[in-house]
């Protein structure tokens, strides 16, 4: 281990959550670095010191501006948000009404997506379980980030695939299909904290727990149903800001 990794722990790391790393929260990569230190490099808010060969010190520390160099603010958003203590803004400073949590049998977020070419979803194969990335295009969402997850349902038919984004790592690992650019038409998930009473119809903010870049979202809801697990909810009509 370089003396530079063994400096950092997980105060040094820049708290962001940004995902780039494989992991969802910088804690998670923490805890991993303890016994696989040559991950470091993964954080490319470190990779310049860490590759200098320098010392990390709270002078060296680079100031938070979001996933991947991203413009934004620093956020101390997480997925472990409280009722009573729940920040309400984004990294933008941005307000929003609710997060959207996953379901909790699944590996992230469920987005209902269509490639720009629908036929791609039959020239490519493409079928549940598969990893696939790809980057929401246009009125959809218009996210600058490439988007990676695991297919969970196809229809042939229309091109639509309904899939659980992730975080980068998985890709990385077992390698993907790449379906370029997509329409994003919805999300599905559970609603565990809110400040407010959603109704079907009302168009809303919220924020996903796991976006790499903690900005706030808004859509139409269109179905709501109370399970054990919280408010399940299917919102469309997506854009970001």
């Amino acid at each position: 281990m370089s003396e530079s990794a063994r400096m950092i722990d997980i105060n040094d790391l820049p708290g962001l959550n940004c995902g780039v790393c494989g992991f969802r929260l910088c804690e998670e990569f923490a805890a991993r670095l303890k016994t696989d230190p040559g991950l470091l490099p993964r954080c490319i808010h470190l990779s310049t010191n860490i590759h200098a060969g320098s010392d990390y010190s709270e002078q060296q520390r680079p100031a938070p501006s979001g996933c991947g160099g991203c413009l934004g603010v620093e956020s101390s958003i997480t997925t472990a948000v409280h009722q009573d203590d729940a920040q309400w803004t984004d990294s933008l400073g941005r307000e929003f009404d609710f997060y959207l949590e996953h379901f909790p049998e699944e590996p992230g977020p469920r987005e209902i997506i269509i490639p720009h070419n629908p036929i791609i979803t039959r020239e490519m194969e493409i079928a549940p379980g598969d990893i696939l990335i790809g980057r929401p295009l246009g009125m959809s969402c218009g996210c600058p980030i490439t988007h990676c997850g695991v297919v969970k349902e196809v229809d042939l038919r229309t091109g639509v695939i309904v899939w659980c984004v992730t975080g980068p790592l998985t890709p990385r690992e077992k390698g993907f299909k790449d379906m370029g650019y997509y329409i994003a038409e919805g999300y599905e998930g559970l609603i565990a904290k809110s400040r407010v009473d959603p109704k079907i119809g009302m168009r809303y903010y919220f924020q996903p727990s796991m976006c790499m870049l903690q900005w706030r979202h808004s859509g139409l809801v269109n179905y709501l149903n109370r399970t054990e697990s919280g408010l399940q909810v299917r919102v469309e009509g997506l854009w970001i800001g």
